[in-house]
């Protein structure tokens, strides 16, 4: 067993092991990969204040996020195809979310169903919606989270057309994968991951293979998919959708003041200032870039949370630090749970919490609740300057 320190141990480990389709997929933006650089780059701008001469003794990460008692202010992120990253690979880090003591969010595009994670894990998750333009179909998934019991609905709203993420279109990503030569040789080199995977439980999308007429198999649910995403998504359909769940309702995928507000007015329970990973328009600010000004927008009328670029318990002192509630992972749990399965999960979320326990002392800090900007030294020209 290799010693991991860091996620990007887990990283190397997981570029070993999972086919390049997969390894692609997580690991990379749209377009230039611009946005998907700075997202973790920017990181590195802000500095810590380090104070000395404090009791460090009795030190807690424990937060709540939407009212939900946390082991420390971090979620696991939605990623669509998590279950090809690893047989089974929404079960084993949902599991793995639940042991830790924080949030797990299932993706609409997950490979795992509702229903799976639900009878494997035994406790209530997050559960990420995708609009589609089929109302019937998002009727029925919205209720079907209800009847699993999930705590929270996270609307992304990044997402109403497709990025061009140039890596997936070469490497012709689908699930299962598509055998072709160039495949097949790839996928020759990773046999503990096809030994493995023959034993999952599902390879195809499980929201969606059954529960829409006419999907199959991997081509008729491509089609599907390709036309589904709605670009008539608006405020007032987010406002129908929050009535229509009736629980509480996370926004993801604010990345401008404005929208914040507009998140606002419809009542969300908590935003995500996220930039879907870089993935979507790139040339946009990264997330940790955009967070002040959203903050100065809507204050604490709202609970911000930050999403895309986290890789570690330093870069979740930073989010919080500057006034987020919570964080969310994505890929830093990927990389564990394709390299190691729900213990590299395990393993990433232990690495994170080391990293903002010891930080956090460092700083001065004995409850994460504590921090705030007093605890960084942040750029004047942090957000950038730009004309009006």
């Amino acid at each position: 067993m290799p010693v991991i320190t860091n996620i990007e141990d887990l990283k190397r480990i997981y570029e070993r092991r999972v086919p390049r389709m997969f390894y692609d997929y997580c690991e990379s933006g749209s377009w230039t990969e611009q946005t998907f650089r700075e997202n973790t780059s920017d990181f590195d701008k802000l500095r810590l204040r380090q104070r000395v001469a404090v009791d460090m003794s009795g030190r807690s990460t424990a937060s709540q996020m939407i009212g939900q008692d946390v082991a420390m202010p971090v979620a696991l992120a939605p990623v669509g195809l998590t279950g090809m990253q690893h047989a089974d690979g929404e079960i084993k880090a949902a599991r793995a979310a639940r042991d830790f003591g924080v949030p797990f969010t299932l993706s609409t595009m997950s490979i795992n169903s509702i229903e799976d994670v639900a009878e494997a894990t035994g406790a209530p998750f997050w559960f990420q919606l995708y609009t589609m333009r089929d109302a019937d179909y998002v009727s029925r998934l919205i209720q079907r989270a209800k009847d699993a019991k999930c705590s929270a609905l996270v609307i992304t709203l990044d997402l109403q057309i497709l990025g061009q993420r140039h890596k997936d279109l070469k490497n012709g990503l689908s699930a299962p994968p598509k055998l072709t030569p160039k495949t097949i040789a790839n996928l020759a080199t990773k046999w503990a991951w096809g030994i493995e995977m023959l034993r999952a439980k599902r390879r195809e999308f499980g929201n969606i293979v059954g529960h829409v007429d006419g999907i199959s198999d991997a081509s008729s649910l491509g089609a599907w998919t390709a036309e589904q995403f709605d670009q008539t998504l608006d405020w007032n359909k987010i406002a129908r959708l929050k009535e229509q769940w009736g629980g509480k309702v996370i926004l993801k995928g604010i990345l401008d003041a404005e929208d914040a507000k507009m998140a606002l007015k419809v009542g969300a329970d908590a935003i995500v200032v996220s930039n879907h990973g870089g993935r979507q328009l790139d040339g946009a600010l990264s997330s940790i870039a955009m967070l002040p000004a959203i903050l100065d927008a809507v204050g604490d009328q709202v609970e911000v949370h930050l999403d895309s670029g986290i890789r570690s318990g330093q870069d979740v002192l930073k989010a919080l630090a500057l006034g987020a509630k919570g964080t969310f992972i994505g890929r830093a749990f990927i990389y564990g749970l394709g390299a190691m399965g729900q213990q590299g999960v395990t393993k990433a979320l232990e690495v994170i919490h080391r990293e903002l326990d010891t930080t956090m002392a460092l700083c001065g800090e004995t409850q994460v609740t504590n921090l705030g900007r007093h605890n960084l030294l942040i750029p004047q020209d942090f957000g950038g300057h730009w004309q009006d």
